[in-house]
């Protein structure tokens, strides 16, 4: 729902600069395969020559379904202050956002074909852009945490080379799949719901993801982070990827953000606590 709520797309990143300082935000425009023009938002911060030259730190952020980046980047820069509130933390912390095809400044309309092409786009852009002392760390929300899933699993079947860059996946309130989503929401056989799982022109199927990805990597490390109280996302679908995750050998740990709602979880200081340690631990 790129247009929801209204005016999304004509959000200015400048209208949020206050609350993101001292963390400004970068336009950057790529190009998809298909040729459709994609905007991403880089952080920055001014730090020393000696931290520059320290190991850096880049996640990947894909966003929800719903409204634009611009709304999103003060959460995030308070994820990358804790970050660099550490005096000793010689780390150094980016943050490349990717706005999906159809959404804010990005062209073309939003299909899952589409996206995982997006993705595809950022995550070459990213191991091009930074050198192969880097480490990356993909992390999607919501429907972008079946993107960052898909997308690496893409990444590991196509590139098995690139994908060897990647050091972490953050899934933050994540589903299996849109159709276990439907089962899940609506259980009761004599309601239709659950019978349109066929129809659905978009599955963002995370348990297959996991599969691939835990074939190539099967020690990645993957934190798994739950809404207490997601009113979207039905409870146990943390659970059933972490068996999964688990399944193929993967590190992985699952946390819940206690009395979050399903966009609260990095706006809460207990979600934003699991979110920087994790990116701190690489």
């Amino acid at each position: 729902m790129p247009s929801v709520p209204p005016f999304s797309r004509s959000e200015k990143v400048e209208d949020y600069a206050k609350q993101c300082a001292p963390i400004t935000w970068a336009e950057r425009d790529i190009k998809s395969a298909d040729g459709t023009a994609i905007k991403l938002l880089e952080s920055r911060v001014n730090v020393s020559r000696e931290k520059q030259d320290q190991s850096h730190k880049i996640v990947l952020y894909l966003q929800g379904n719903a409204s634009s980046l611009p709304p999103r980047l003060p959460y995030l820069s308070s994820i990358l202050r804790s970050l660099m509130a550490n005096d000793s933390d010689e780390q150094q912390y980016t943050i490349i956002a990717l706005s999906y095809r159809g959404y804010w400044k990005s062209k073309g309309r939003p299909s899952q074909q589409g996206i995982e092409l997006d993705v595809e786009a950022a995550l070459n852009w990213l191991l091009k852009q930074y050198d192969t002392r880097t480490k990356v760390i993909v992390w999607g929300q919501s429907i972008g945490a079946g993107a960052a899933s898909v997308g690496l699993a893409n990444l590991v079947k196509h590139c098995p080379g690139s994908a060897n860059r990647i050091s972490g996946l953050l899934l933050e309130t994540p589903f299996v799949d849109l159709r276990t989503m439907l089962v899940a929401l609506y259980p009761q056989k004599f309601l239709p719901y659950r019978y349109l799982a066929p129809f659905l022109l978009s599955t963002w199927d995370s348990k297959s993801a996991i599969k691939d990805i835990g074939g190539v990597r099967s020690g990645l490390r993957t934190l798994i982070l739950e809404a207490g109280d997601d009113e979207i996302v039905p409870s146990g679908q943390g659970a059933i990827l972490e068996t999964l995750c688990k399944n193929e050998g993967m590190e992985v740990e699952r946390a819940t953000v206690p009395g979050a709602l399903h966009t609260e979880t990095m706006a809460k200081p207990r979600g934003r606590q699991h979110i920087v340690e994790f990116l701190k631990s690489f």
